[in-house]
């Protein structure tokens, strides 16, 4: 049996979310109904009342500072009952204010935990509200607003869905005992050839591989679910989303990319691959600022800019930075002939000034505890890949201590 929460705006939505529970109940599982309402005046008595979660507001009469100051109190506080064990899995229905307040909370939760958003807000833009997590969006159809023939209709389904989550995961949980531990890569088109390389090696070993394209999305999703426990290792080959969050690409992954391994103290292979590339969208949509610079048009869609010497220093520094201030010492891997297959000798990227200035900052700004080695291949030559693979398998078979 797991406990489901039932979370919303009780307030206004009290009895929608009443009737949820009480499917829930039927179905042979727990609720616990969650009052995330910013009155404070729910409509029907909850298990926990919205002042538990944030017992005052800034400004009680501004109701969208009120969503908002609810919506960052409500994801720590349901992240605490998730980790003690007293909270399995999570449904809401909301309007605009209640889905930005519910899907705050689902966000906070690791992956794997059942969370489904019925929402008047599921067949737009939903990337706001699910950003990196599982959240399941599923329409209201009709708005948030009573109970009538086809909200009873979609609410029970959704009460039926997120108790079969919950079974589901339940089952997953027992069959995982006999899983293989999981290894997270990252990669990208010009990677390919060494993420898969090294990908047979490590299944050789005994390791389920999860490969992670490093398009923004891609490497904030691979950090969730870093920082989810699912994960024993990590080999991040493709660490070019660090270029576009410095030198203005669109696929940055933001400023905590590189930063859940270290939290996590995991056994971690890094290399610096395709920052030797910033990625834009179509040839006109690069900013003017970029005039004279080097590209090279991967397709209609993508064109990619060299990263300059000064760049990479700036990117070198960057690394060495989040890198040292990892719990483990991961160990870092370079590549000498090449970050990337455009720029091996030969290529179209090939920029020897440039790959010299990125190899000896990461030498000099890495601490000395941190394992560095240097390899006289490019990045796809399949020894380099076995290297990789073989260094996250010494680190996995023999943990650093803290």
């Amino acid at each position: 049996m797991a406990t489901l929460a039932v979370l919303g705006c009780l307030d206004t939505k009290g009895h929608e979310h009443g009737f949820v529970a009480e499917a829930i109940r039927r179905l042979g599982h727990t609720p616990l109904l969650i009052d995330a309402g910013t009155t404070d005046r729910p409509q029907l008595p909850p298990d926990i009342r919205a002042s538990r979660i944030l017992p005052s507001f800034t400004n009680p009469s501004d109701r969208g500072s009120c969503v908002a100051e609810m919506a960052a109190a409500i994801g720590p506080f349901l992240r605490k009952l998730v980790d003690e064990g007293t909270v399995d899995g999570v449904i809401s229905l909301g309007g605009s204010g209640g889905t930005s307040i519910a899907t705050a909370a689902m966000r906070a939760l690791p992956l794997g935990i059942p969370k489904l958003m019925v929402s008047t807000l599921a067949s737009g833009n939903t990337a706001p509200y699910v950003g990196t997590s599982d959240i399941v969006m599923m329409p209201s159809i009709v708005d948030v607003a009573g109970l009538n023939q086809l909200s009873r209709s979609i609410f029970t389904a959704a009460a039926h869905a997120v108790c079969g989550m919950a079974e589901a995961r339940e089952d997953r949980t027992a069959a995982s005992t006999s899983g293989r531990p999981l290894v997270v890569v990252s990669m990208f088109g010009n990677t390919t050839a060494c993420v898969s390389a090294a990908t047979h090696e490590l299944e050789a070993a005994g390791y389920e591989v999860l490969t992670f394209h490093a398009t923004g999305t891609g490497g904030r999703t691979m950090e969730s679910l870093i920082d989810s426990g699912m994960v024993s290792g990590v080999l991040d080959i493709t660490t070019t989303e660090v270029a576009d969050e410095l030198c203005g690409g669109v696929l940055t992954a933001g400023p905590t990319r590189l930063e859940a391994a270290g939290r996590a103290g995991l056994p971690t292979v890094v290399v610096p691959g395709c920052v030797d590339m910033v990625n834009f969208g179509p040839r006109e949509s690069v900013p003017d600022r970029f005039s004279g610079r080097t590209f090279y048009q991967h397709n209609d869609q993508i064109t990619l800019m060299r990263t300059t010497p000064e760049e990479n220093r700036r990117i070198a520094a960057y690394m060495a930075e989040k890198l040292n201030a990892y719990s483990k010492r991961p160990a870092m891997l370079l590549p000498l002939r090449g970050v990337s297959v455009i720029s091996e000798a030969g290529g179209p990227f090939h920029d020897a000034e440039a790959d010299r200035s990125l190899f000896e900052t990461l030498q000099s700004r890495l601490a000395p505890e941190i394992r560095v080695v240097t390899s006289d291949h490019a990045i796809n030559d399949p020894a380099f890949a076995q290297l990789c693979a073989r260094e996250l398998l010494r680190l996995l078979a023999s943990p650093q201590p803290t």
